[in-house]
Parts: structure tokens; sequence; C-alpha cells
């Protein structure tokens, strides 16, 4: 949705990321026809920006694809801290523990195989940062059930909330997949809900940033 000149200047002067995350992500583009759900290189230097400026010890990933992001969210972890990251798809999630042994992060990251609408209510743990990318018709459950468990300051960060415009088709009551209708309730609800405040970035195919303000 930005300009191709203007984003390829924008990465330019940001900070490049890791040898690994390169290796990975070249990997996922050149073999993967789900490439697509990659978080990227822009996006994965938002998200560690993100995790190095509040310093969490418990992130919780929603959705951990072939580990880009995990790795991304794990290089603001205070010493000692966590990523605990859910997913249904044991090849992407070997994968996923491969390139976290090479980045070097493979004791800190809490990779959980399950449904996540069943896994979050495991954790016992005091959460600092959540991140959805998951399946979008539960984004407004994963964010029920998470926000709980989510300290006041804590951040929720939902991907895919634009999804590449389609959002402003449902706003205008057009007939939508139901994806896209989920993802329109969803930052309807958020932008609604008076425990929290929030932003919606037009980075990539949308970020959708709750910050816990109150219980």
């Amino acid at each position: 949705m930005i300009d191709e000149k203007i984003q390829r200047y924008a990465e330019r002067f940001s900070t490049p990321e890791s040898d690994v995350l390169r290796e990975l992500r070249l990997k996922t583009f050149g073999e993967r026809q789900d490439k697509n759900m990659l978080s990227g290189f822009y996006q994965g230097r938002l998200l560690s920006m993100i995790s190095r400026m509040i310093g969490p010890a418990i992130v919780l990933e929603i959705g951990t694809y072939v580990g880009y992001s995990a790795i991304c969210l794990a290089e603001g972890l205070r010493d000692g801290g966590k990523v605990i990251t859910l997913d249904v798809n044991e090849e992407t999630n070997a994968i996923a523990q491969e390139y976290w042994r090479k980045a070097g992060i493979y004791e800190r990251i809490d990779a959980r195989l399950g449904d996540a609408l069943e896994v979050i209510d495991d954790i016992d743990e005091t959460i600092d940062l959540v991140f959805i990318d998951a399946d979008k018709e539960n984004y407004s459950n994963y964010f029920d059930l998470t926000f709980p468990k989510l300290r006041k300051g804590g951040l929720i960060i939902a991907d895919n909330v634009l999804w590449s415009g389609d959002v402003v088709n449902a706003e205008q009551g057009e007939n939508v997949k139901a994806s896209t209708k989920a993802l329109h309730e969803y930052n309807e609800k958020i932008d609604a809900d008076p425990r929290v405040s929030n932003i919606l970035l037009a980075v990539r195919d949308g970020l959708m940033i709750a910050r816990k303000e109150r219980e």
C-alpha cells in the first residue's frame, strides 16, 4: 500500500536484519508458496524495535510459522526472558527450531504445538507483549483470552488488520469473506474498548497496537 520506491528507501535507512534472519527470509520466499505469511524485513525490524523499547520478560506469539517474527521479538527480551510461541503446524515448527538454534536463542523460545484457544489457558505467567498472527476469525477470541494475563502497560499487536485494504469494503457493508469481516470487527472492538489506547499502523498489511491502560 506504500509506493515501492519509498518502501525501499525506508528499508535502506533501517537497521539491517541479522544474517540468520536474512537466510530464513530468503529461504522462505524462495521455497514456500505460503511465503506471504512471513512478517518480512521491515515489519520484523518494527517488531524488534517495539520489543527493545519495552524490554519484555514474557512475549506471547500466536502463530509461529517459520520462526522469523519470534527471532525479531526475542531481540528485545530482558535477561531471563522468553518468547512463548503457539502454532499447530509441525513442519514449519521444525524449520523455526532449526533457525532459533542458528540464531542462538533456542533456549529462550518456548514453542507449544496445539490449538491456541486451549493452550493460552495453560499460560500462568504475566505477559508483557502479545503478537497475534494466526487465523483471522479468532483474533477477537485471542484478545479476550490474553488481555487478563497482560500486565498494565503491556501491548497486544495484531497483524494483517488491513487485509490488503479489504476491511474498507467490510466497513462499507459490502459482502466480504469471513476473514475480512472478522478483521474489521476486531478493529472495531479494539477501538471501542475503554481499557486500551490504540493505533492502527498502515505498515505492510496493517498492525493494530493496543496498550493496556487498565483492567
